[in-house]
């Protein structure tokens, strides 16, 4: 086999405020974005990985109801899988991203597995994380 990631999707609550966050403050590419049936596709991707493209699609998007109010409180509590970058500029990226107003959830620290990460929240909620080695 010769698999490699090319789609990753994160629930997001407003993707034009999700778009404003992933494109103008973490600099990412948008690769797609388009209306099917009553969907929006939108994608972004970092500049220098044009095959992958990360998803940010409305919370609960074409799923039942109940599930879609579920994946709302989850979302809400910062609950569902995040993202992780790498950079080799953590520190200065950091603070790009705090300078941006974003929620702060840990500083840059070096951690005894051998990164220097740093965790923060999308507008929506989401983990991200920066790392460097």
């Amino acid at each position: 086999m010769d698999l490699k990631v090319s789609h990753t999707f994160l629930q997001v609550r407003d993707q034009d405020e999700a778009l404003v966050f992933y494109r103008d403050v973490l600099g990412l590419e948008v690769r797609a974005d388009t209306m099917f049936d009553t969907f929006r596709w939108l994608s972004v991707g970092p500049p220098d990985q044009p095959n992958v493209e990360i998803m940010l699609e409305q919370v609960g998007m074409a799923r039942a109801p109940q599930d879609v109010e579920v994946l709302k409180e989850l979302l809400a509590k910062g609950s569902l899988p995040g993202l992780i970058f790498t950079t080799p500029d953590l520190d200065g990226d950091f603070e790009k991203v705090r300078a941006s107003g974003a929620e702060v959830t840990q500083e840059p620290i070096d951690q005894p597995y051998g990164v220097r990460d740093c965790a923060f929240r999308d507008p929506s909620g989401n983990h991200i994380r920066f790392s460097s080695r």
